[in-house]
């Protein structure tokens, strides 16, 4: 397993945007697919975005298409979540998952997870 701490979060006003960073020690970070979830107050940890571990491919929930970008440094044991025209429904802990399988909304098939970075959205 990797051990993964995001940072990057805060409060913005809609329409602004941010970048989230998930920082991941270990030699392996570049077999990892790598993601990012979020879970709001009251509600279920959803998917965000899945990188391969490669960076060659990226996934995402349809509320964020357009608005966010996920990337990956592999030199840097990194992942990004650059995010644009915020949404106040887009407040939420952010969080940064790792797995050895695909890059895959399932939840499930993440097995490392930092402790989560807040992010808010005033409207």
């Amino acid at each position: 397993q990797v051990q993964l701490v995001e940072s990057g979060g805060g409060l913005v006003q809609a329409g602004g945007s941010l970048r989230l960073s998930c920082a991941a020690s270990g030699r392996t970070f570049s077999s990892y697919a790598m993601a990012w979830f979020r879970q709001a107050p009251g509600k279920e940890r959803e998917f965000v975005a899945a990188v391969t571990w490669s960076g060659g491919s990226t996934d995402y929930t349809d509320s964020v298409k357009g608005r966010f970008t996920i990337s990956r440094d592999n030199a840097k044991n990194t992942v990004y979540l650059q995010m644009n025209s915020l949404k106040p429904e887009d407040t939420a802990v952010y969080y940064c998952a790792a797995g050895r399988g695909k890059a895959t909304m399932k939840i499930l098939e993440y097995n490392s997870w930092g402790q989560g970075t807040q992010v808010t959205v005033s409207s």
